[in-house]
């Protein structure tokens, strides 16, 4: 969520196959995030940290990526890896992310501070897959103003997790995309009780 990561990861409403060669076993599994740099892979397969594998994968119908890999890290069964891309690769790459966000099948959260109010921005699909962000940066950093100017794509999730930022912790809602506006001037200050989603985050104590 910083904006000084050298490049945006972004994660997946719905995660992509992946199909990944190592150790001369072929196996699928999915596609947890991605950034121009790496990517966080899910895989019953065995990947050893310090080793390249091979990855193969489309996101959403994007064209076809093969590329080499070498993991960096390990949590049970999910591991974080860095490309070993060249030019044509990490254009195919940047292609994938960009199409993903634009449709809204993808999302990036990072926090920036304007003139001493700590911003949280979203770009892309803006839905319950954000809500351990929302809680995060609500109740852990204090977030001042929500920057929705990239979001692409909102559901009723998206628009009760901005609802609480709101109702229950005070944040305003600065820049937003033409397809937020539509869908908060439609549902945002509606009286009925905020969306499921939402209600899990932690409130404010009182």
């Amino acid at each position: 969520m910083h904006e000084q990561r050298r490049h945006q990861r972004i994660r997946f409403g719905i995660q992509p196959p992946i199909k990944i060669g190592f150790a001369g076993e072929s196996k699928t599994g999915t596609l947890e995030n991605l950034s121009l740099s790496g990517l966080m892979v899910r895989t019953v397969l065995p990947l050893e940290v310090g080793k390249t594998f091979g990855c193969e994968f489309s996101v959403f119908g994007s064209t076809r990526i093969d590329v080499a890999a070498v993991t960096v890290s390990r949590i049970g069964d999910l591991f974080g890896a860095r490309f070993q891309s060249g030019p044509i690769s990490e254009l195919l790459i940047k292609d994938a992310i960009d199409g993903a966000l634009a449709s809204g099948r993808a999302s990036v959260v990072n926090m920036h501070q304007v003139e001493g109010r700590k911003v949280l921005r979203v770009a892309g699909g803006l839905n319950a897959t954000l809500a351990n962000d929302f809680d995060y940066s609500l109740n852990k950093i204090g977030i001042d103003e929500l920057d929705l100017s990239g979001v692409t794509k909102v559901d009723l999730d998206g628009i009760g997790l901005c609802r609480l930022a709101v109702q229950a912790f005070g944040v305003t809602i600065g820049t937003l995309s033409d397809c937020f506006a539509e869908a908060w001037n439609s549902r945002g200050d509606a009286a009925e009780p905020i969306t499921p989603i939402a209600q899990l985050l932690t409130r404010p104590a009182s």
